[in-house]
C-alpha cells in the first residue's frame, strides 16, 4: 500500500503517507543496524575479554556447567573465546556482517539448547542475530560500501 492506493480513511492515509516516507530512508534502517551490530558486538566481546582474563576458569566452566555436546571443553573454550573476541571486530566495521551474525546465532542456539535453556536473553540475541543475517550491515557497514561499488 502507497499513499496513492490508500484507503479514504483519514488516520490509514495519514500512516500510509508516513510509511511511504519512512520507507525512503534507508540511513534509518542503518542506524538500526548499526545499534543493533554495537550491541551484539558489545555483549559478545566483553563476554570473550571474561574469558581470556582467567582461561583456566574458562575451561573449568566448559568442564563442569556448559558441558557443551560433542566437543572437548578445551576446544569448545578456545572457539568460544575465539569468537567472542573476533566476531565483534566484524560487526563494529560491518565487514562480513552475515557471517557474523550466523556466527553468534550458531554459537547462541548452543547455549540455548544445550547450556542455559530457561535464559530469556537467548531469545532476543537470536532475534537481533537473525536480523543481521537477514539485512546485512545497513548503510553505515563497509558491507553495504562494498556492495555499492561491486
Amino acid at each position: 500500500m502507497n499513499a496513492r492506493t490508500a484507503p479514504k480513511i483519514p488516520l490509514l492515509g495519514a500512516y500510509a503517507r508516513l510509511e511511504t516516507r519512512l520507507r525512503g530512508l534507508d540511513w534509518l534502517q542503518g542506524l538500526a543496524l548499526l545499534a543493533v551490530r554495537l550491541w551484539l558486538a558489545k555483549f559478545f566481546f566483553f563476554s570473550g575479554l571474561t574469558k581470556i582474563a582467567n582461561f583456566n576458569t574458562t575451561i573449568a566452566l566448559f568442564t563442569d556447567e556448559y558441558k557443551v555436546p560433542v566437543l572437548p571443553p578445551q576446544i569448545a573454550a578456545v572457539m568460544s573465546t575465539t569468537a567472542e573476541l573476533s566476531l565483534p571486530i566484524l560487526l563494529v566495521l560491518g565487514l562480513f556482517t552475515r557471517f557474523a551474525g550466523l556466527g553468534f546465532f550458531a554459537m547462541t542456539t548452543v547455549i540455548a539448547v544445550f547450556v542455559y535453556p530457561d535464559a530469556p536473553e537467548n531469545a532476543y540475541i537470536l532475534l537481533l542475530a537473525a536480523t543481521l543475517i537477514a539485512l546485512g550491515s545497513g548503510r553505515f557497514g563497509a558491507d553495504y560500501w562494498i556492495a555499492k561499488k561491486a
